[in-house]
This record gives structure tokens, sequence and C-alpha cells, in this order.
């Protein structure tokens, strides 16, 4: 028996307590998200959710936010253009050590969460 995987659902990235709107200027803003409606169950516990590209991400807030390796890789069309957009945004972009068959370098949120945009170059 093998596990069927269908699609990536969402992601959960954690801000500290307060900090939603920065994260909404930084992800629906300069990212390009769309805010969508969080469970009412749900909303209690602060954050939010946006999509892009029917892909969901969830901005979970905790008090303790300790950055680490965890982070999403978006597969984007043109990243060239994505790295321009960034830097018009003053986002400071991080190369990656290049891999065969991508581009793809990395940026942080406000909040040090590490996002990676990735481009097959064949």
């Amino acid at each position: 028996m093998s596990i069927n995987y269908k699609r990536l659902h969402h992601l959960q990235i954690c801000i500290p307590s307060g900090e939603e709107e920065r994260a909404r200027d930084f992800y629906l803003s300069k990212l390009g998200f769309q805010e969508i409606e969080k469970p009412k169950q749900l909303k209690k516990n602060g954050g939010f959710w946006a999509e892009i590209a029917n892909i969901e991400i969830h901005i979970g807030v905790e008090k303790q936010v300790i950055p680490g390796k965890r982070h999403p890789a978006f597969e984007v069309n043109d990243i060239e253009n994505a790295r321009e957009h960034l830097k018009k945004h003053n986002v400071t972009i991080q190369p990656q050590i290049e891999i065969d068959g991508y581009k793809r370098f990395s940026f942080y949120d406000p909040f040090k969460n590490r996002i990676e945009f990735i481009e097959p170059t064949k």
C-alpha cells in the first residue's frame, strides 16, 4: 500500500501575536496572495488565511516564534521577474546553492520565515 498524494493543501507559517497587519502587507500587498475566509471556529486564534495558485497559506499566531528550516517553496514561471518584483519592494534576496534542473532563491518574511521561489530550467 502506498500514499496517493493529491496536492499541497496548505502551509502554516507563524507570526508573533499582534502582527497580522504587517503580515497582510507582506503576503497580500508584496507577494500578491488573496485573503480567504478563515473558518469562524478558528478566528479566535488570530492570524488569517490566504491563497495563491490553488495553494493555501495559513498565517498563525504564536506567543514565541522560533525560526527554523521549514519553509514553503513556490514554483514560479519567471523567476527573474519574481526576483525583480521583490527587489522593488525592498525584499532581500538570498541566493541558494544551485541544483541541477532548477533556478532558485530564498527570501524572508518580516518574521524570519524563509520562503523559496523555484523554477525548472528544462
